[in-house]
Formats: C-alpha cells, structure tokens, sequence
C-alpha cells in the first residue's frame, strides 16, 4: 500500500521535446543571417603586374609599390591603369581607378576583331589578327590578360621588340583603339589609283 502511495504522489514527468534546429528546438534564433544579395560587378579587374620600387630620400631609401591593372566588360569595353602606393592594395585600387577612368570602347564582330592591327607604342610593337571561330586566345602574358577582360573569344597576336610589360599594354590598347568598325572600311570609297604619267 505504501508502495501504491508513493507511486501516486510522484508527479508525472511530460515528454521532453526533440532537441533541433526548428522552429521549436534549441536552434531557435541562431539561423544564418539572411545576407543581401552581391550585385554583379560590372568591370573585371585584373592584376596584371606589381612591382617594388624605391627612391633614394634623407635617411635611405623609400620603398612603395607600383601595380599595373587592366579592367573590362566582357563585351567592348578595356582599360588600363598604372599607379603606385605605399602597399600593395593602395597601388592596386589607384591603379583600377586610373584604368576606369581610361576605357576605351573597340568594335568586336562574332567573338573577334574586324581586321588586322598593328600598333607601336615607346618601342613595343604589337600585333593584333582575327581568328576563326574555335581558335580560342593565341596570345601570351600581358596580351592574353587584356584580351581575356574584353569580350574577345578568338584572336591572334604577337609582341614585337619589346618586354616591358607597361609598354605592351598600352600597346595593346592603342591596338584596340585603332580598330575601324566593318561597317565602315566595308563601305568605305575606294582609293583613286594615281594617275598614269603620260609617255613622252
């Protein structure tokens, strides 16, 4: 009987609820932060080249650093900036603005160029050909970075007497900046042939 007491006495113990990440578990208010959605850039930014430099000033040498950076569209638009900081990140961002600041805008016909193009700028020459569709990018170095921010899918090139890479991408950029649209050379006038000298 004492037994029977005791047992009816104890309080019953509810069911404990399954622990969990829903609403009702202990997970309750510690869900991920809803983040905002990143709008896509619009330019791609490329680091080219950095280098380090130095100035010779009272005490010994200052030292900062000189970033070479390309930006495009991916459609018909490039730039090219220049510039140095104090520390890497400050040349790369003073070199990205220079570059936004400097876009040019070049005709592109079917994933290449409409003709070919050579251009010579402080002693490097460069030299820019369509390609047919499936050649990809045949360039190297400084000219593939460029043309790979540009929209351009098939193309050929070469860089001529030079190695510096500034003078390349400036180079490339005259290039691209000197191309006609088909448009025009196609409907452009024919050159007058240089009249005959009369025989004597």
């Amino acid at each position: 009987m004492a037994e029977q007491a005791q047992a009816q006495a104890a309080p019953t113990q509810a069911p404990r609820a399954p622990r969990g990440n829903g609403p009702q578990g202990r997970g309750q208010g510690r869900g991920r932060r809803d983040q905002a959605p990143q709008e896509p850039k619009q330019f791609e930014e490329v680091v080219i080249n950095i280098d380090r430099v130095s100035r010779v000033v009272k005490g010994g040498r200052r030292f900062r650093f000189k970033a070479l950076v390309v930006v495009g569209d991916r459609k018909n638009k490039v730039g090219v900036g220049v510039a140095k900081g104090a520390d890497v990140q400050t040349a790369v961002q003073k070199a990205t603005d220079v570059a936004k600041k400097n876009l040019i805008t070049f005709p592109l016909v079917n994933g290449t160029i409409p003709h070919d193009n050579e251009i010579k700028y402080s002693g490097a020459r460069v030299l820019l050909k369509p390609a047919a569709p499936g050649t990809g990018i045949i360039a190297g170095g400084v000219i593939r970075s460029i043309i790979g921010t540009t929209g351009i899918t098939n193309l050929l090139s070469k860089s001529l007497n030079s190695t510096n890479k500034v003078n390349i991408a400036y180079a490339t950029i005259e290039a691209l900046r000197a191309l006609v649209p088909k448009e025009e050379w196609l409907n452009a006038p024919a050159p007058k042939k240089a009249a005959k000298k009369e025989a004597k």
